[in-house]
């Protein structure tokens, strides 16, 4: 008898007709190259129906294959360089938009970031489903505020007097008001300031410095219940801490989480207080070189 649980842990998930599945690819920030995406749709016609589905959260599943060549479709995938993608409780694929490689809007290039996540994280099981999702700048399309934890790119920026010609396009860049001219000098209301780049990117002298980082949010979720992450720490600026601090996230979630309940409802039902300690002790000891 098959064991569907193991099948669905191994991302075969069945179909509402018997004895058929959909089979979910792993395909990190999006991205596929052209001979991985010939060599699906070869498999695709030779064990489905010719046909796959993009999935909401960039996958990939081919269907109506069948139970009996399980394991031929995962050595067809094997050679063709795919691999199958994960069910069940555990990290799930890492989401991400084009970030700073493509997009002019990105403050941080995002494939790098989401394969780094995803080959730390990928697969770890936990109380329930986990997910990361990477998005380049506040603009937000990939919706980071929906995964359990979201990064979007960020700049920390400063004005460079002396390049400074005073033209004003900075200041109509601005879409929060954050910045205003005063006595001849450009000042910044730093809690106004949403971290865009707008300033950075429109500055016709490079008046502006802007140091990328990433804004984490956390416990967001999307489905039946739905929330937005919240944000509970400063920009951070080096991936050594964004996996300190998710790191930190993951063992607080399994340590505290009940089987079957996701991220957000673990840290509500035992407290935002407690969880954002946790985050700031884990900032701290990144910041300071300490902890584990």
């Amino acid at each position: 008898m098959a064991d569907y649980k193991a099948l669905k842990n191994g991302g075969f998930m069945r179909q509402a007709q018997k004895d058929l599945f959909s089979v979910r690819l792993k395909v990190v920030g999006g991205n596929l190259t052209s001979e991985q995406l010939a060599g699906i749709a070869e498999i695709a016609k030779e064990y489905g129906n010719s046909s796959v589905h993009l999935t909401s959260r960039q996958g990939v599943e081919i269907p109506f294959v069948k139970l009996a060549d399980v394991e031929k479709i995962k050595e067809a995938l094997k050679a063709k360089g795919v691999d199958t993608g994960v069910c069940g409780p555990r990290v799930r694929t890492v989401t991400a938009c084009q970030g700073s490689g493509v997009c002019p809007s990105g403050c941080i290039d995002t494939y790098p970031l989401a394969l780094a996540i995803s080959n730390r994280y990928f697969g770890q099981e936990l109380p329930h489903k986990f997910k990361f999702g990477v998005t380049g700048c506040v603009n937000n399309c990939l919706k980071a505020e929906e995964n359990d934890i979201g990064i979007k790119g960020g700049y920390l920026v400063e004005w460079i007097e002396p390049e400074c010609i005073m033209c004003g396009v900075c200041l109509k860049a601005c879409r929060e008001g954050a910045l205003s001219e005063v006595d001849g000098k450009i000042e910044i209301e730093e809690e106004k300031c949403n971290n865009c780049g707008r300033c950075v990117k429109s500055c016709p002298t490079d008046a502006w410095k802007g140091t990328p980082g990433y804004i984490m949010s956390f416990a967001g979720t999307f489905g039946n219940k739905m929330a937005f992450g919240v944000r509970v720490l400063p920009i951070i600026h080096d991936l050594e801490t964004l996996f300190k601090i998710s790191d930190a996230a993951l063992d607080y979630f399994s340590k505290y989480g009940k089987p079957g309940e996701r991220f957000r409802a673990a840290v509500e039902r035992n407290g935002w207080d407690g969880f954002t300690k946790a985050m700031e002790k884990a900032y701290e000891e990144a910041l300071n070189g300490t902890g584990a």
